[in-house]
């Protein structure tokens, strides 16, 4: 019994290396299609791995943009506000260095999404058991696997 659980473990079949490659890919579009697929194919260690990474880099890129954005709103409140003070004075520098700041974090947030998305699923379709960065090893600490997907002892 434990040879052919472990033969699951290191053999994902066709159907899961689908879900795997759809949860990446489909994570360029946010986090539910991760989520969906990490609840629905909790059986497949090989699916809940790959799903569960790209939810987790999703969340932080969640984050990471609400933070962001929040603090473009404050500074351009205090900025605007502070030009409201100053009643005929030139617009504020600070607007003209952080846009463009604020939108190279967009757009340099976007192209990881979009080459984690890309790099993974192909991994994620070859079967390799291929980590994100730092989400790679949380997501083993949380399904509780080894490095081949076999349970750790």
């Amino acid at each position: 019994m434990a040879q052919m659980a472990a033969a699951i473990s290191s053999e994902p079949t066709q159907d899961d290396l689908t879900m795997a490659t759809l949860a990446h890919a489909l994570s360029i579009l946010g986090f539910i299609a991760p989520l969906v697929i990490f609840l629905v194919k909790r059986q497949s260690r090989f699916v809940s791995f790959h799903a569960l990474q790209a939810l987790l880099w999703q969340i932080a890129y969640f984050i990471l943009i609400m933070v962001a954005m929040v603090g473009w709103l404050v500074m351009m409140f205090f900025m605007v506000a502070q030009t409201a003070v100053n009643k005929g004075a030139a617009p504020p520098v600070g607007i003209f260095v952080l846009f463009p700041l604020f939108w190279l974090l967009l757009m340099g947030g976007g192209i990881c999404n979009l080459i984690f998305a890309i790099v993974y699923s192909i991994k994620a379709s070859r079967g390799e058991w291929a980590n994100y960065p730092i989400f790679g090893r949380l997501a083993r600490k949380f399904l509780k696997m080894g490095p081949t997907g076999a349970g750790m002892v």
